[in-house]
């Protein structure tokens, strides 16, 4: 009896460290250049027992998954990058290995070394002597790096420079805008940036200069303060009437293990404009980690979420930019707002699906418009930079849901899909004068459903995402407008071209080129008679063309 059972044991133990030497393992982690940038689409090779080759998405994410025990070596390359190979990386049986990885540029990687003085010319004779038994180089393995990455990145700067024109075909000018952003790190762990932005209209340049500082943690997020300063010139029916705004906002993260991020913050605008004006716009998200592919999250917000993927360019249109300010018989008005939206969220390395609800409740609404326009009523306030104006809309709330779903079909292949129902402004009766239309502006509920095909072109390395958002009916303010996911897209028709542009290879950096289309098919406009007897228009987003040029190194 006791031999049966002994033989039973040990069948047992051999059949599960069989099956245990057997199990898969992943290894996954974050792609990011010298300055903490996510990088998309670098191209991360798995090389070992089996070949495998992955790509990081949007967040600079890759996971390389069922993966047999053992040791394998890591090659991560992307354009305007030297490759990073990682070797001797052992992956135990049903392991999830986190690995990091940081791209440089060869510009990057050089370094001149100090002068010497001739005190210490004869320094490397004592090196040779004392070192006569052992060696002076050596190979290491290479398991975390990070002592080395950041003595490199305590003296090194990065940054970019833009040249973006626009033209807005039924405003009354076209605008210039000079993009710049710098970026040091220092101390080894901290990052200061200067990123601005000057635009040339037929007045007075209009500004806009941001400040950050950023402490770095190892799990990517950390504590940021960010000064700004934001200058728009005042209209020709209104002198000294310009909006001036300085800005103080801090934001930090914590994470509790593995479960739970969380991510908060607070900007506190003072505004200069027919007045002075103070406002605060806290902020807040809770992420519970359910697993590494589903999520649950809160989300509180009080300005709308920017465009991110345009700030790497360019950032948004100065009529776009916060705070956002509205004028009645001259007297002014923040915008401001209050959204609560909770929130699932489902990802791999090839799809993700999101399903939130949220509440929304805005005040002072800025309804933007286009056209050519006299401010003598003092019951809109142009934009003398673009030739647009916006105007003081009704006070609404808004309950509504949402539903996102993103599919890579090929590496380079990516489809969006969304739908979203809640309430928005319309306009019962268009074409009435522009000082009684807020009379017949009203919430109603509306439905959104938009797509988007991104492709990234192997060879030529083009960027196309052409995009088009559905919306039942001609609404003044967008159906879902503090949507920040994955399915985020401009109103109507609009297609975004990225192209980089050969550079030569004894400089550092890289030039791309930018076209930016939006609502080639000019929908959405609800005509009303100007102060002037002319026509403008109300639209939720206005036909337009940017494009330019941008410098990075």
């Amino acid at each position: 009896m006791y031999r049966k059972l002994a033989f039973l044991v040990l069948v047992l133990s051999v059949g599960g460290s069989a099956w245990a030497a057997t199990t898969s393992g992943i290894i996954s982690g974050y792609v990011r250049n010298a300055a903490g940038t996510p990088q998309m689409g670098a191209v991360v090779e798995v090389m070992g027992s089996a070949a495998l080759t992955v790509f990081t998405d949007e967040r600079g994410f890759y996971r390389a998954k069922d993966l047999l025990p053992g040791v394998y070596s890591i090659k991560v390359s992307a354009p305007s990058f030297l490759p990073v190979l990682r070797e001797h990386v052992e992956l135990s049986a049903g392991a999830s290995l986190l690995l990091d990885v940081t791209l440089r540029t060869l510009f990057e990687s050089v370094q001149l070394a100090p002068a010497r003085d001739s005190a210490n010319t004869d320094d490397w004779k004592w090196v040779l002597r004392s070192a006569a038994n052992r060696p002076i180089l050596r190979m290491v393995d290479d398991q975390t790096g990070a002592a080395i990455a950041d003595a490199k990145a305590s003296s090194r700067v990065t940054g970019s420079l833009a040249f973006v024109a626009g033209y807005n075909p039924l405003g009354s000018t076209s605008d210039l805008d000079t993009v710049f952003s710098l970026q040091r790190s220092i101390f080894g762990s901290d990052t200061i940036g200067l990123r601005g932005n000057v635009g040339y209209g037929t007045s007075s340049p209009a500004s806009v200069l941001r400040a950050t500082f950023r402490h770095n943690q190892e799990s990517g997020s950390g504590p940021e303060l960010v000064l700004g300063m934001q200058n728009l010139p005042a209209p020709d029916a209104m002198p000294g009437a310009g909006i001036q705004a300085l800005t103080l906002a801090v934001s930090d993260g914590i994470k509790l293990g593995d479960l739970v991020e969380l991510q908060f913050g607070s900007e506190l605008q003072g505004i200069q404009f027919l007045g002075r004006t103070l406002a605060v716009r806290p902020y807040g998200t809770a992420d519970v980690h359910l697993s590494r592919t589903m999520a649950v999250e809160y989300r509180y917000a009080t300005s709308l979420p920017r465009r991110e993927g345009d700030e790497e360019f360019a950032p948004p249109e100065f009529s776009q930019l916060n705070p956002r300010m509205s004028i009645v018989n001259y007297a002014s008005a923040v915008e401001s707002a209050h959204h609560h939206e909770a929130s699932f969220s489902y990802r791999d390395e090839k799809s993700t699906f999101a399903a939130a609800a949220f509440y929304d409740r805005v005040a002072n609404p800025a309804l933007a418009g286009t056209g050519e326009f006299s401010a003598d009523g003092g019951d809109a306030l142009p934009d003398v930079f673009a030739g647009r104006f916006t105007y003081r809309g009704v006070d609404y709330s808004a309950a509504g849901l949402r539903v996102v779903a993103e599919h890579r079909l090929l590496p380079a292949l990516t489809v969006t899909g969304d739908y979203a129902l809640a309430n928005a402004l319309e306009m019962d009766r268009p074409g009435v004068a522009l000082a009684d239309a807020r009379r017949w502006i009203r919430s109603a509920p509306h439905h959104a459903a938009g797509g988007k095909l991104s492709v990234a072109v192997p060879k030529s390395k083009t960027i196309w995402a052409a995009s088009y958002r559905w919306v039942d009916g001609p609404v003044l303010t967008p159906v879902d407008m503090f949507d920040n996911s994955v399915g985020r897209m401009d109103p109507f028709l609009s297609i975004l071209i990225r192209q980089p542009i050969p550079f030569p290879g004894f400089l550092p950096g890289r030039m791309e080129a930018m076209v930016d289309l939006r609502n080639l098919l000019a929908q959405g406009y609800v005509p009303v008679l100007g102060d002037d007897g002319h026509t403008v228009y109300l639209v939720q987003s206005a036909r337009a063309v940017r494009g330019g040029f941008s410098f990075t190194f």
